[in-house]
């Protein structure tokens, strides 16, 4: 191949549809690389949260659309495995919890199907943990309502401040950029406390 072809082709992998992607890409790297910027912050939750697991706490995790399916990430990592055997740990998607959802979105609204289910399982010392990337979804506000109301400490992932969610729980990282790669970035989250909480649900031992 000469170099014009080289050339040629790169330029055409470059336009249209291959040029969406590519700026895609480059857009989520500054992003998830903002991440390190919140080392401490992420290391802080790890050792919180493990400690309260292994304490015999529970972990309740929601979010609408995308932010679901990371929110069940995180559960199904502390349910199941992260990297090598040790005990499962009590962690619970509420939204994947599908005929609540929709009995509670009926009778009480789609605002409170979080919310009730919080009131319904979480304890005191328990953690709950939310996920936007907007911030405003009155269903996790209400969420972090509940929390506080039963006395579990509630936590959020989210976009840019401010946010109405990152001011209604008592903790919460707030990732700047765009909906779709705030998203990309919570993912990469959820392994980095995965990762950093293992060593003390390694050692935590069945309860």
């Amino acid at each position: 191949m000469t170099i014009d072809q080289q050339t040629g082709l790169e330029e055409r992998a470059t336009t249209g549809s291959a040029r969406v992607v590519v700026d895609h890409v480059a857009a989520s790297g500054p992003v998830i690389a903002s991440l390190v910027d919140h080392k401490d912050h992420i290391a802080a939750w790890a050792d919180d949260i493990a400690a309260r697991l292994v304490a015999g706490r529970r972990l309740l995790a929601a979010g609408n659309g995308g932010s679901a399916a990371e929110a069940q990430h995180l559960t199904s990592e502390l349910t199941g495995r992260f990297e090598g055997d040790r005990p499962a740990y009590s962690a619970i998607s509420l939204h994947a919890e599908t005929s609540a959802v929709t009995a509670i979105g009926n009778d009480y609204g789609y605002d409170q199907v979080f919310a009730r289910q919080v009131s319904a399982h979480a304890r005191a010392g328990d953690v709950v943990v939310l996920l936007s990337t907007s911030g405003k979804s009155p269903n996790l506000l209400r969420a972090a309502e509940a929390a506080r109301a039963v006395g579990a400490r509630s936590i959020a992932m989210t976009g840019p401040r401010p946010n109405p969610l990152a001011e209604a729980v008592d903790d919460a990282i707030c990732i700047e950029g765009a909906s779709a790669n705030v998203q990309e970035a919570q993912l990469v989250l959820v392994h980095a406390l995965c990762k950093a909480m293992e060593p003390t649900l390694r050692r935590g031992g069945r309860r």
